[in-house]
Parts: C-alpha cells; sequence; structure tokens
C-alpha cells in the first residue's frame, strides 16, 4: 500500500519484484492516478482512496510546477532538532492524507485475504486494515524514518504508551469506528524494513530489516547517445521528481541560466534533467550542454562521472549504487540535510548550503570534486556501506518467515 506519488512507489519496486519472482502474487493498493507507472513496472494496482486530498497529491507527481508550493515542515535533521514537536504536528498532519482511504483498504484487505501487507510510512490505515483482517504487516521506508524517531521523543514527553493529543487526533478517528485499541504497531508496523546506509539509519528501537535500494527510476528507452562513450567527464544536473530541488533556483535567486553557464566553463559534457521549456528560448545553450526531459536515473547514471542535486534519498542511493561522484545543495524537506552530512563526513563529494549557493560556487564545487582523486575513495567506501544490506531477494525468506509469526486472527469490529 503506497502514497501516491512517484518518489514512493520507485522503492518498493525491486522487492515487488523480488516477491514475485519467489512465487507470490503481489498488488499495489494506492490511488488510481499513478496506475500507469505502477503499470509500467509490470505491477498490479488496487485503487484505494479516491479523495480530493490525494488527486492533488498525484498532480504533485505529474506536474513538477506544482512542487513549488511544498515547504521544510518535514524536515527532520536529528542533530539539530530543538523544534522537534513543531515538526511532528506537521508529520501527523501529513499522516491523515490517507485517512479517507480506510474503508478502501479494510475492503480490499477483506475480499483478496493477503496474507502480509507492505505498506508505506505514510499509510497508516494499512495498518488498521491489516489488524482487522489478520494480515501480517510490515512497514517499507523510503527514507529515514523521521515518523518512528519523532514518535519515540513524543512518548517519552508524555511518558506513556498511549498516543499523545498530536497523535490522538490521527489516530482516534481511525480506530474507534473499527472498535480497535491505539497501539504503536498501528503507527510503526510489526517490523520495518529499511534501506538507509547504515550511516543514515536512525536508532528507533524498532524491529528492523535492512535492505538495500536498488536503483528504480521508472520504465523508459534509453536514448541512442546515451550508450556513446563520452569524450569528456558527463556530469548530470538533476532537481529530482519530489521534494524541493526545483525551488533551489527561486530560493538562492540564482538563475537557472547562470548555473548552467558556469558549469559549462568546465571541461564536462553537462545533462541537464530539466524540461526544455523551462530554458529561456532567447538564451543560447553552451555546446557542451544537453537539456534532457527525463530518463531515469538508474539508466542514466552509469555513464556520468559526478551528479549534481538536491539530496534527495532517491538520487542520493542511486548515486551510491553507481559509484558517482556527488555535488549536494541539500534542500530540506525530509532528510535532505543528513545526506549531505552523511556525503560530507564520508569524503565522497562536496556540499554546498542553499544560503551561500552560487553559480561560481558550484561550478568551483565541482572542479575540486573532478580533481581530486580522493574523493573516488570516499565514493567506494559509501559504496561498500551500501552492499553490507542484504538486496531485495535476500530478504523474501525472512519476511516469509516473519508472516507466519505474524499472522493474526481477525480482530475488531468484522463489519
Amino acid at each position: 500500500m503506497i502514497f501516491p506519488a512517484t518518489a514512493h512507489f520507485h522503492p518498493i519496486v525491486p522487492l515487488a519484484w523480488a516477491l514475485r519472482a519467489a512465487g507470490h502474487e503481489v498488488r499495489v493498493a494506492t490511488h488510481a492516478g499513478i496506475t500507469d507507472t505502477i503499470g509500467a513496472a509490470g505491477l498490479t494496482t488496487v485503487p484505494v482512496g479516491d479523495t480530493e486530498a490525494l488527486r492533488h497529491v498525484v498532480e504533485l507527481s505529474k506536474d513538477p510546477g506544482l512542487l513549488g508550493e511544498l515547504d521544510s515542515g518535514l524536515t527532520l535533521d536529528t542533530e539539530h532538532a530543538d523544534d522537534w514537536e513543531t515538526t511532528w504536528l506537521r508529520t501527523v498532519r501529513s499522516l491523515s492524507v490517507f485517512g479517507h482511504a480506510l474503508d478502501d483498504l479494510v475492503a480490499v484487505c477483506r475480499n483478496w485475504q493477503p496474507d502480509l501487507v507492505v505498506w508505506d510510512p505514510f499509510c497508516v490505515p494499512a495498518a488498521i486494515a491489516a489488524r482487522l483482517t489478520g494480515a501480517a504487516h510490515v512497514r517499507c521506508l523510503w527514507g529515514q524514518d523521521n515518523v518512528a524517531w519523532l514518535r519515540a521523543r513524543a512518548r517519552e514527553q508524555a511518558g506513556h504508551s498511549g498516543p499523545d493529543e498530536i497523535l490522538a487526533r490521527l489516530m482516534e478517528p481511525l480506530l474507534e469506528t473499527h472498535g480497535l485499541d491505539y497501539d504503536d504497531e498501528l503507527l510503526l508496523g510489526q517490523w520495518t524494513i529499511d534501506p538507509s546506509l547504515d550511516g543514515l539509519r536512525l536508532s528507533t528501537g524498532l524491529p528492523t530489516l535492512p535492505m538495500r535500494q536498488l536503483p528504480y527510476h521508472g520504465a523508459a528507452t534509453p536514448p541512442r547517445w546515451l550508450d556513446e562513450r563520452p569524450s569528456r567527464p558527463r556530469v548530470c544536473l538533476t532537481l529530482g521528481v519530489g521534494g524541493r530541488g526545483r525551488q533551489l533556483f527561486a530560493e538562492t535567486g540564482v538563475s537557472l541560466t547562470d548555473t548552467v553557464t558556469g558549469l559549462s566553463t568546465l571541461d564536462i559534457e553537462l545533462l541537464v534533467t530539466l524540461d526544455p521549456g523551462q530554458w529561456p528560448a532567447d538564451t543560447r545553450l553552451p555546446d557542451n550542454v544537453r537539456l534532457i526531459d527525463y530518463v531515469p536515473l538508474d539508466l542514466l547514471l552509469p555513464s556520468c562521472e559526478a551528479v549534481i542535486h538536491h539530496g534527495g534519498t532517491g538520487t542520493f542511493n542511486a548515486a551510491v549504487a553507481h559509484q558517482v561522484l556527488q555535488l549536494i545543495v541539500p534542500m530540506p524537506f525530509w532528510e535532505e540535510p543528513a545526506n549531505a552530512r552523511h556525503l560530507r563526513e564520508s569524503g565522497a563529494g562536496e556540499t554546498i548550503e542553499p544560503a551561500v549557493f552560487s553559480a561560481d560556487a558550484l561550478r568551483d564545487g565541482l572542479a575540486r570534486l573532478l580533481r581530486q582523486p580522493a574523493y573516488r575513495d570516499g565514493t567506494r567506501k559509501l559504496y561498500e556501506e551500501y552492499l553490507l544490506a542484504p538486496a531485495p531477494h535476500s530478504l523474501v525468506a525472512d519476511l516469509e518467515s516473519l508472516t507466519r509469526t505474524h499472522r493474526s486472527t481477525p480482530t475488531g469490529n468484522t463489519t
């Protein structure tokens, strides 16, 4: 059960494939608006939750221009979390968006009788549907486990295991209808699949299965030029398909054209993954720059020396998996500052804070990144950390065993 956004769906695809390859039937329950995206991955959609709020989430994935309405209110940096209560409030409000899908999810589980429900952290009603129908259930993260970390702080402050006032406003209306009492499994799962690198995985005390995040960024036919060996270092500038990456230029006051023109003075081939219409028609595109609409990163990055991005987990993990140098300008939305810090501390790349971002700073940072061999050593170190977690197919036997252990008798109101 997946939050209907591209950045939430892509991370679960390799695990879904692994389960299918092991002989299990897999269906993806989410809003019908991303059926084409799911079908392109060879998976089956079960439509749920056709509400105005979820339709808007779908539009955010399809129209990057709408991403400008996002802000940094969900960002959690555990090293600077003095205002964690405000972040908790904003996070719980975000969890409520999927609440109206509960009845649909319960109906799906009662009709189909799944043995295991794998659910997105933003799809809390999935845990309730699993409890009501006796299915085992596991959260599958797509990034840092902000929800569990914040819940632990809230529980510690409240001094009891029940929901704090903020969480109660989300959970009680969902549970009362079905005759259930709150416990943390209904927010945090019976266990959690975590694709974070060891150095980025938050300490939550929850039963967790680490998983290597194999990169998948959509189905596509690669352009022919991508198979040609570049004559100079190929560098990708991408601002992601979710989060606040595309707000970089508006927030910093630095223009796209100045940024690209500055980078083009280096002896590189620059790929810019933005819509061609975003480049001013009256401005000449430098000869060593190619604007590309969208090519999945798992197809694009293997031919690249470096990638410049906003710190999103999907791009970060793909770069680690392909051992590509990274230059991050972290645009806070969920965990971007933590990704940037881990990159820097691993010696695998450069970071530039948005407050000091400029076209010159970006060009100079990229020049250092490509010139200094030590960054290559750091990239290999990150890749070795990435390999510590098992690939999705290696988790299947564990999931089967845990499912046998956690399946239960249906509970709550059964009608």
